[in-house]
Formats: structure tokens, sequence, C-alpha cells
């Protein structure tokens, strides 16, 4: 009887599925697995999709214990590189192209999903109480619930890891289902020799930069509040207030005597005995409308004016939901700037922004946008942002356009 029972329940458990990993094993393997871990870095790309289109990005992950971040992000579109940096002082948004970086007080990652960020994922999974788990190609895929609170058609995660609870991918879905950002891991270091020094503000840190010099990207944020690091502009060498025969580049102002083709090799113009600097300035080849405003929401102003770095157009808006739309070309910071921001750093398509309580800034395509209204909420005013297109149509008009 004893030997019936004994074979009885061998056979059950072979039933049931004896010896299979449940969500539950997975989760704690996965988990201890990159709890164990004080530092790592993560390589892969990140894709983004909003509706007809696709945004693709390199990522490196940089994580350090006692909460140290630096998050390397190139756009694969036009080579656009920005870095997420936290250390002991602040979070920044650094865009090393534009020698400007934006500065946090913020609890960044930790009060967001974040898909290239292991704590992030494993915070997920675990709070979850209804986190489930399939087996698909030798291969596990945990989904949990996830946490954006700027987006709140985004539901749920899966993240796929290998029987050796290597991270291979995440996908995040919407309320219909729908991958809206999918993030693939070629490789994941989690002994990786990382040190406090690694996440210095400093290392991007430009002192001298030469503004005449285009660049892919840039921002000028006449609407924030404003401070620079140590920096210096074109030091020349001087002698009895004459530059010297041998400078490659006049300072501004500066009574020197060079000659006509070393003075226009250089960006500059000649005026009588002194060197100008001839300061590229930018021009809006269009202006960029958004593709969705709230209802009972009109343009009812646009004005276009000239700036020292170019032009600048803003476009105010009507109604229910009234904000204004602030656009200007990108410009290079000849010092580095930090601008300082109460809110928190965003990505929104194809570059990240800054998001404070009722605006917006970022820098797309050339273009720097500043967006702000009272009557917005967040959620709008990243639709607003998500939902614009070089196009001369808008929802709604109330002006006569010339």
């Amino acid at each position: 009887m004893k030997k019936f029972l004994c074979l009885c329940s061998m056979i059950l458990l072979l039933a049931t599925g004896c010896g299979k990993m449940q969500a539950s094993d997975v989760v704690k393997e996965f988990s201890d697995r990159v709890n164990n871990s004080k530092s790592y870095v993560l390589k892969g790309t990140m894709e983004i999709y909003s509706d007809e289109d696709t945004f693709t990005y390199s990522v490196e992950a940089n994580y350090l214990k006692d909460n140290y971040y630096k998050v390397l992000l190139v756009n694969q579109t036009n080579n656009h590189e920005q870095v997420i940096l936290r250390n002991q002082d602040a979070v920044y948004v650094i865009t090393p192209s534009l020698n400007k970086s934006f500065k946090f007080q913020s609890e960044w990652p930790d009060n967001s999903s974040q898909s290239y960020l292991l704590r992030a994922i494993i915070n997920d999974i675990t709070k979850d109480a209804e986190v489930s788990m399939e087996e698909v190609d030798s291969k596990y895929i945990i989904k949990s619930k996830v946490n954006y609170p700027n987006n709140s058609d985004l539901a749920y995660q899966k993240v796929t890891v290998d029987k050796d609870m290597n991270l291979k991918m995440v996908e995040v879905y919407n309320q219909s289902d729908v991958v809206k950002i999918k993030v693939n891991i070629n490789s994941v270091d989690l002994k990786a020799s990382l040190s406090e020094n690694d996440f210095k503000l400093e290392d991007y840190v430009k002192e001298e930069v030469n503004t005449n010099q285009s660049s892919n990207s840039g921002t000028n944020n006449s609407a924030s509040q404003k401070d620079t690091t140590k920096g210096s502009q074109n030091d020349l060498k001087q002698s009895d207030g004459e530059c010297s025969e041998d400078d490659a580049t006049c300072k501004t102002d500066d009574t020197c005597d060079p000659t006509k083709e070393k003075c226009e090799t250089n960006n500059n113009t000649c005026e009588g005995s002194s060197c100008k600097n001839a300061k590229t300035t930018g021009v809006l080849e269009d202006i960029v409308y958004p593709l969705y405003i709230p209802s009972n929401t009109y343009l009812s102003g646009k004005d276009k004016v000239d700036t020292d770095n170019g032009e600048r157009v803003i476009l105010t808006f009507g109604g229910d939901k009234s904000f204004v739309l602030v656009e200007e070309v990108a410009n290079v910071s000849s010092e580095f700037e930090i601008i300082p921001v109460y809110g928190d750093p965003l990505m929104i398509n194809d570059t990240i922004g800054a998001l404070s309580e009722n605006s917006l800034y970022w820098t797309s395509n050339q273009v720097s946008y500043y967006l702000a209204g009272n009557d917005l909420s967040q959620e709008e005013i990243l639709n607003i942002a998500r939902n614009m297109n070089n196009s001369a149509s808008v929802v709604n008009t109330n002006i006569n356009e010339k």
C-alpha cells in the first residue's frame, strides 16, 4: 500500500510539472542576482514607438551602489548624444554638443519605471502582487505592472531572461497591448569596476567652445534660471593691448592688426584695425506646430522676434487650456551652462526633456522648444510635445495668417 501511494505521488508530481521553475522562483533568483551587484554596465538598444514613428537609441547604463547612475543615450538617426547623470550632488541631463546641462533636485530614477535600469525593473516586478511568468524557447518572460506617472497609457512590461538569469529584453505595453518601448540587451556586466570618479559632471565640461561651429542640436531657455560653471572664452596672448600675430582667433572688440585673411578664416570680420567676432545666428526655416492641442483651445497669436542668437517664434494658444510655445534655433553655449529645473528628466520621442510642474523644455532637430501653461496637466504638456510636427497645420486657429 505504501509503495502504491508513493508511486501515485510521483506520478502526480510529474503530471503537474515537477521541477519546473515557478514565477516566484524566477523573480527571486533574478532579483538576487541584480541586488548582489555593487556596480554594473548594461549595453543595448532602445526603440520608442510613437504612432507611425520609431525612435532608436543606443543605450549604456552605468550603476554604482549608493545611487550613482550614468546613462548614455545616442539617437541613431541624428547621432544626438545626451547623458543622464546622478551623483551625490544632483541629477543632470547633459548635452555635450551644446556644452549645456539641466540640473534637477529629483528622485530620478526611483520615482518612475525605467526600462534600461536593472534596479528599476526589479522594483516593478517585486512590487506587483500579480506578477506572472511563462517559459518560451528556453527563456522566462516575466510580466508585471509599470509606473509611468506622466504616461498613464503605459500599463505593463514583459521582462525576458535566459536560464542563467541574464536579462535579454524589456518590452513596455500600453492599455491596448501594443508595444511602446522595447529595449534589447546586448551585454550586462554585473561585476563592473566602477568608482565615484566615473560619475563626475566635470568630465563633460568644455571650458572653451567656438560658438561659430554648428552643432546637431542646442538649447537657449530664456525662461529658466541659469547658472554657469567656471569657463573661459578665447583666451588670447596680449601685449600692450594688441593681439599677438600668432593668435588664431581674436576676441570681440579687441584691438589688433591681423591680416584680413587670418581674421576671416576664423569666422571673424575686419573693421579697420579691429577683428570683430562674426557670431553665427540661426534662422528658423519652418515653424513647427503641435498636431494635438486640448479641446476648446486655439492658436491666438504668432510673433517672431530677433535675438542675439537668431530668431525666436512665440506661439500663443488661448481658450480653456491656454499655453505658450516658444521655438528658436539651438545654439552652442560658449561656457558650460547649467540650467536649474524643478522637475524630472523625461524621454520625449527623439530626445530627453526637462519637465517641471507646468512647463517642458526640450531640443529636437536643431530647434529648442519651451512649452508652458498653468492650465495644462503634465500629461497634456507631454501629449502636445509628443505630437509636434513640421507642418503648417494646427487643430484650431483664431488668427489671420499672413
